[in-house]
């Protein structure tokens, strides 16, 4: 008896050990992943007893091409092959609509947006899919802002301002981290857990759970805390709330198949032509990345 129980304790253990997995990126010189990316955000903010709403929509197809391996990660090229912008506002109707494939001559918009497609920006992913490294973003945003066709250098560096807290490397790497930044540095099981964070203009704390591996499919959902902090010279915006993600992902390469990110946050914003009061304001977002084959 003695005998078989020590033998059950040895196979259970073996179990444990052997059902551990180590969740990367496994990816080759060449491979190619092409990503479309469909985000809605919808603002509501509250004044004397009104509610003004502003839904804001993005869609564009994002191509990844892996360069080639480097120290604990690899150097891969991230190039917007199509870009499309809608805002709207329930109050003034449609503030901007946007499509970067269609230059228009008399739409200084059209120019801008046109010039990010077929630019690549060269980023260093590591193996768990922190992007360490972006290059090339600020040189996009100065073709970006040269594209406007504004001729006054102050105007320029005004733009170039503007377009930095989106297009900007650092910006880039913040925002893409959402889509990349998903991987244990430790081996898990099913149902383990594990935390990262992100900074930027939007900050969250995460805690990811390991759902299943099943026919070279990885599952793992996500839970966040998150703090969105933004000041330009006309707005602030302060808000905290919840996000959660669902990720189905290619067990072999490491690559995402399907990701789901919604968030809803609160607090307040001010503006300057108001006088800095204090606005109550809710954010809801959705945004899908999907692979396409």
């Amino acid at each position: 008896m003695k005998r078989f129980l020590f033998l059950m304790v040895c196979i259970l253990c073996n179990t444990g050990v052997f059902g551990q997995t180590t969740l990367q990126y496994h990816l080759k010189k060449g491979d190619v992943f092409k990503i479309k990316q469909d985000a809605e955000q919808i603002i509501t903010q509250e004044l004397d007893g009104a509610a003004h709403e502003i839904t804001n929509h993005i869609d564009g197809i994002l191509e990844f091409k892996v360069l080639g391996e480097v120290n604990n990660g690899y150097e891969v090229t991230l190039t917007f092959k199509d870009l499309n912008l809608k805002m709207t506002s329930s109050i003034q109707g449609e503030l901007m609509n946007v499509k970067a494939k269609v230059v228009k001559e008399e739409d200084m918009q059209s120019k801008i947006f046109n010039t990010i497609l077929n630019n690549p920006v060269k980023i260093v992913l590591a193996k768990n899919g922190n992007i360490l490294k972006v290059q090339g973003g600020d040189s996009l945003v100065a073709k970006m802002a040269r594209a406007s066709g504004l001729e006054d250098e102050f105007a320029i560096n005004m733009m170039k301002k503007s377009l930095e807290n989106e297009f900007g490397s650092e910006a880039l790497s913040n925002s893409y981290k959402q889509m990349t930044f998903i991987y244990p540095d430790k081996k898990v099981n099913i149902n383990d857990k594990w935390e990262n964070a992100y900074d930027g203009k939007l900050k969250t704390t995460n805690t990811w759970t390991l759902k299943s591996i099943v026919d070279n499919k990885t599952k793992i959902s996500g839970k966040a805390k998150v703090l969105m902090d933004i000041t330009d010279a006309n707005t602030s915006m302060k808000l905290s709330g919840t996000q959660t993600t669902t990720v189905t992902a290619d067990t072999n390469s490491g690559f995402i198949i399907n990701m789901v990110v919604e968030s809803l946050t609160s607090g307040m914003s001010t503006m300057t032509q108001m006088g800095g009061e204090k606005i109550p304001t809710t954010i809801k977002s959705k945004i899908t990345y999907q692979l396409i084959k």
